[in-house]
């Protein structure tokens, strides 16, 4: 089972593409003012290949935040956005690993942490 630390996630090189990546799913206009944005760091030992965030008051997981063909490799990082346009801070976290392994978080406030790093156990 993994964990997690309050802090960062992908490589530099791998970072612009998947950054790029989640600019073609956002909506034009870029991001509102609701909308968060925050740095995930995968510093455990195997490969994110999916990433979804949650309103807590759901027992339904959104879509994954990882595009479709990218992992975020084990020593990397990444900023994700919610473009949900919710005014809330508070959500369920959810990371699987290529593995098969999983972690879930739930109520993390996502305004005061900034980052989030996801580590081996």
């Amino acid at each position: 089972m993994r964990g997690s630390t309050m802090t960062n996630w992908m490589g530099k090189a791998a970072t612009s593409a998947v950054i790029a990546a989640f600019a073609a799913v956002l909506p034009a206009g870029s991001v509102l003012a609701e909308d968060l944005e925050f740095l995930i760091i995968n510093d455990s030992d195997a490969d994110i290949v999916e990433f979804q965030v949650s309103d807590p008051e759901s027992n339904v997981w959104n879509s994954n935040l990882i595009p479709e063909g990218y992992v975020l490799p084990s020593g990397n990082e990444i900023v994700v956005i919610v473009a949900d346009g919710r005014d809330i801070c508070e959500y369920d976290l959810r990371a699987v690993w290529d593995d098969g392994g999983e972690y879930v978080e739930y109520d993390a406030n996502l305004c005061d942490l900034g980052e989030y790093t996801f580590v081996d156990p």
